[in-house]
């Protein structure tokens, strides 16, 4: 869990030029016990005023793992969530592409709250590609398609992976329509086993300039 005085610290060597985009605290998203949510988001949205009062918080990202299914438990802790961290410009990331449909896109819209684009391995469970705008921010992610170290890798090799030149180009018309109805656009790159994600950044960047 992040501090207050942290994120105080990021804005004073930044120089208050630099706009940030937080992940939220894993025991947010990814915990089995649930019970301590509360006392948990309010840590957390304390830990964000900083960033708030300079107005340099772009979004947070919750990111739940591909074993939060859309099932009545998992839709019921979302929505207390999403009501917990109200204020907070926020953004969903799903892995499990039960959550992947309309209802959905309808409820975060609803809430106003982003919904994560995901590139990521063509793999049964996960997300397909699908670009959709739930509210004022636009976010994508890019994972790299390593389908064969995804599920027996670690945090390092799973997302060991470099776009082509061709995979790229394929999101310049995509990322073209989100800065067209998007107020806030962000784009990451993942793929950050041997800085892999740097040189797609660079190269995603020039493809956009053409």
């Amino acid at each position: 869990m992040p501090t207050s005085e942290q994120m105080q610290n990021m804005i004073t060597r930044t120089g208050g030029k630099v706009q940030f985009s937080v992940k939220a605290f894993q025991g947010l998203t990814h915990a089995s016990d649930k019970s301590q949510y509360r006392q948990l988001s309010a840590l957390f949205k304390k830990s964000l005023e900083p960033l708030q009062q300079d107005n340099v918080l772009l979004c947070t990202l919750l990111q739940f793992p591909e074993s939060f299914r859309y099932e009545k438990d998992q839709r019921l802790y979302l929505d207390a969530l999403l009501k917990e961290l109200s204020g907070i410009p926020l953004v969903i990331e799903m892995r499990n592409i039960q959550w992947q449909h309309d209802q959905v896109y309808n409820a975060l819209h609803q809430r106003q709250a982003g919904w994560c684009i995901t590139d990521n391995p063509a793999l049964k469970n996960l997300m397909k590609p699908e670009i959709q705008i739930t509210s004022s921010i636009a976010y994508m992610r890019f994972h790299g398609r390593n389908a064969h170290m995804w599920y027996k890798g670690n945090s390092v090799t799973r997302y060991d992976y470099l776009y082509n030149d061709t995979e790229l180009q394929s999101f310049v018309d995509p990322i073209k329509y989100l800065l067209m109805n998007a107020k806030i656009v962000q784009l990451f790159f993942n793929n950050h086993a041997k800085a892999q994600a740097v040189v797609n950044a660079r190269k995603l960047e020039l493809l956009l300039k053409e």
